[in-house]
């Protein structure tokens, strides 16, 4: 009896003994994660999916993980931080939760999670990148606000010539959704601008294409509007033209094109001067004149009567439509006496006659506005002229318009000191004789004072622009240095503003407009 009580106190040592033991933990020995980026949106939270190796490794998933900055010492980051973590359905994975503080918006960070061990230190996964939603010279766009325009050329090619056409393609981001690719060729265009770093660029479509809701149009052109420290001289002047009776003003929207990949900055997308019913409407046997200092269209003459600065005696036109391939002989010829006729009853001797003279020929109501708008902003081109035009259906009266390349010297007085106290235009070419007739200058004074309540809302227009364009300011000057335009103007900058900040220019800009308006009352 004793000997069976002694083993079973012998068997009860041995079981306690045995239930003493610890039963050996699982071991952590490699965490992973399922991606190589994770992109944060401002303010925003993304989410990542981890796993360890051991599925029964036990950890507060609360204060056992941790988000290091892999490069350096590990430290948490300022911009982001690990929000929470949550088990997933998989045993041994968790789904964790990334936060952008709002602190910064395009950084690139590389990243690695830890797990604790035991003993107090982690276990690291493989590294990863954390990424803000505007990090990068495409992000840095997007950032902006404003549609992304991608032009592609084939095989990367550059565009090298304003006379040779490069194949390419063209998509629309807007909205953070990205349109289709659409077929086009593509070559430089300008005078002076094509000569500086930052580039314009004309788009000749296989097809009508429609951006923003504009008419359709196989032509559409890329201003790069690289002097204008506003970037909205051309928006502001195409504004205040689409306020008169002109017949036609092109239609534009800011955005940032993206070149072969790379960033270029902001321009103007905007609708070519071209005969089309939906742009300059003068049907299938009307013309598209224009009058322009470069003298470089390829039908051009000059027509003596009248007088510009640039060439004293005599006036410079060109026939943009018909187009140069097409136009016949006898179409050229007709053109020229149009414009003959024209400019002998301006400068005859029954000029003011309503039957004989300039009256007769010319649509009198679109030259007042169209004067009226180089004056508003302070174009000088009217009498120097550059990019001026004129147009007329079959056996019409001569059309002014449509207003096109405003971005050289406008609302600046380093082309025009006499703005500030006095018109700049009532000289301008045919304008001079014009303004010789007192019903004229009294028909502009009243359509002046007709148009002015509308004239006044700019000044609002262009802080509507100013709050639109700023983060396009900041990303569009990384890139290029307006104050280079001096090179192309003997060692002079052009507007005045060019080594201003945006908002400096955009304030000096404003400032000049609502003096035009007072200015131009006292002396018309």
């Amino acid at each position: 009896m004793r000997q069976f009580f002694r083993l079973v106190v012998l068997l009860g040592a041995l079981l306690l003994s045995v239930s003493c033991v610890e039963t050996p933990k699982a071991e952590l020995r490699s965490v992973t994660v399922d991606r190589d980026t994770l992109m944060l949106p401002v303010g925003g939270t993304a989410e990542f999916l981890f796993t360890v190796n051991e599925a029964d490794y036990a950890f507060d998933i609360g204060k056992d993980v941790v988000l290091y900055l892999a490069k350096g010492q590990f430290l948490a980051s300022q911009d982001f931080r690990l929000s929470r973590v949550e088990k997933d359905s998989v045993p041994g994975r968790y789904r964790a939760f990334v936060t952008d503080t709002g602190k910064s918006d395009d950084y690139v960070s590389e990243v690695c999670l830890g797990v604790k061990l035991p003993e107090g230190n982690f276990k690291l996964s493989p590294t990863f990148l954390c990424i803000g939603e505007f990090a990068g010279p495409m992000g840095r766009a997007r950032k902006t606000g404003l549609p992304l325009l991608y032009v592609d050329t084939e095989n990367g090619a550059k565009i090298v010539s304003k006379e040779d056409y490069v194949k390419a393609s063209v998509s629309l981001e807007e909205g953070g959704r990205a349109g289709e690719a659409l077929s086009c060729n593509i070559r430089g265009r300008g005078n002076t601008t094509w000569w500086w770093p930052k580039k314009p660029y004309l788009l000749k479509f296989d097809s009508k294409v429609s951006f923003f809701g504009f008419p359709a149009h196989k032509r559409w052109v890329l201003l790069a509007n690289f002097m204008d420290r506003t970037m909205m001289r051309n928006l502001v002047s195409m504004k205040v033209a689409s306020m008169t009776s002109l017949a036609w003003t092109p239609r534009c929207q800011s955005v940032e094109l993206v070149l072969n990949g790379v960033h270029q900055g902001n321009y103007l997308l905007i609708e070519q001067v071209r005969v089309d019913k939906n742009r300059v409407n003068v049907g299938d046997d009307g013309y598209l004149f224009e009058s322009d200092f470069h003298y470089d269209n390829e039908v051009q003459w000059m027509d003596p009567r009248g007088r510009c600065v640039q060439f004293g005696s005599g006036i410079p036109f060109g026939i943009k439509s018909p187009d140069s391939d097409d136009i016949t002989p006898a179409q050229i010829q007709t053109g020229k006496d149009l414009i003959a006729r024209t400019s002998e009853a301006i400068y005859g001797p029954d000029f003011r006659d309503p039957e004989k003279g300039y009256a007769a020929y010319i649509d009198v109501d679109s030259f007042i506005d169209y004067w009226i708008v180089f004056e508003v902003m302070g174009n000088h081109e009217l009498g120097n002229p550059g990019s001026v035009y004129y147009h007329c259906k079959p056996d019409g009266k001569l059309v002014a318009g449509p207003c096109w390349d405003f971005d050289w010297g406008v609302l600046s007085y380093n082309t025009s000191p006499q703005a500030r106290t006095g018109l700049i235009n009532r000289g301008a070419c045919w304008y001079a004789r014009l303004f010789e007739d007192p019903a004229f200058a009294a028909r502009v004074r009243t359509r002046f004072g007709e148009l002015l309540p509308q004239l006044q809302t700019i000044p609002a227009y262009i802080d509507e622009l100013e709050a639109k364009l700023t983060l396009s300011a900041q990303e569009n000057f990384k890139l290029w240095n307006p104050a280079e335009d001096a090179s192309q103007n003997g060692g002079r900058i052009i507007n005045g503003d060019e080594n201003l900040t945006f908002h400096e220019a955009v304030a000096r800009l404003r400032s000049i407009y609502e003096e035009r308006l007072s200015v131009i009352q006292k002396n018309l």
